[in-house]
């Protein structure tokens, strides 16, 4: 996670800690959750909204709910699994309403620009094959999948998230995975951690936007 310098003094504390510093009226810090957790919220979501663009627009909804209710966060589990059912919550909501979820390009900032051009495309080819099949799978096994696969959560944190059986989750996965065979998951998995990477635009997109509409006082 690469830090603005400004936040760089922060980085060590815990979510607790800086959310305790955002409640007290300090805004500003509510950028250091948004840059720690915005790949695992940006994953979540694009598994159940198969769109960029409105992935991106959920993510902003569920961080600025996220904000409105984080007086209400207890703690009973942790502010990572709490962050990532508002989002899935969001996804799923806007799914229901018929909101876009098809498949559209794949975004540029998906291409790192420290490697090489030669080695940039090989590696831009894997990540679309593999997104492409993950896109493939039925909604139940996808989520799962990237949950699990992609984000590399635990079996109990998914079944947080999602609200399943831990048993369930591992069911999942296993079909999942089976399914993925056939579109040659084989070769590709090892680079699943890297399918659907948050790169730096689009972090700074998303937190400039939520943090704008916080200012404005525009939370819904």
């Amino acid at each position: 996670m690469l830090l603005p310098a400004q936040l760089q003094q922060h980085a060590p504390w815990t979510d607790l800690q800086v959310i305790e510093r955002v409640v007290a009226g300090d805004v500003q810090l509510f950028e250091l959750l948004m840059r720690r957790y915005n790949e695992r919220i940006y994953r979540a979501i694009r598994s159940i909204l198969r769109d960029e663009a409105e992935a991106e627009d959920a993510m902003q909804s569920a961080y600025l709910h996220a904000y409105a209710h984080l007086r209400e966060f207890e703690a009973r589990s942790s502010f990572a699994t709490w962050l990532t059912r508002i989002a899935i919550h969001e996804a799923l909501g806007r799914k229901r309403r018929g909101l876009r979820s098809v498949p559209t390009e794949e975004d540029p900032d998906m291409v790192s620009p420290t490697r090489s051009p030669e080695a940039g495309a090989e590696d831009k080819e894997h990540r679309r094959m593999l997104a492409s099949a993950i896109d493939s799978l039925p909604e139940h096994f996808r989520t799962v999948f990237v949950l699990r696969q992609v984000q590399e959560l635990s079996v109990e944190e998914t079944a947080q998230c999602l609200d399943l059986k831990p048993e369930t989750v591992k069911t999942r996965l296993h079909r999942a995975r089976a399914l993925l065979r056939r579109s040659l998951l084989d070769q590709l998995d090892p680079a699943a951690p890297r399918a659907w990477s948050f790169e730096i635009p689009r972090c700074d997109r998303v937190v400039s936007a939520v943090l704008a509409r916080i200012a404005g006082g525009n939370l819904s």
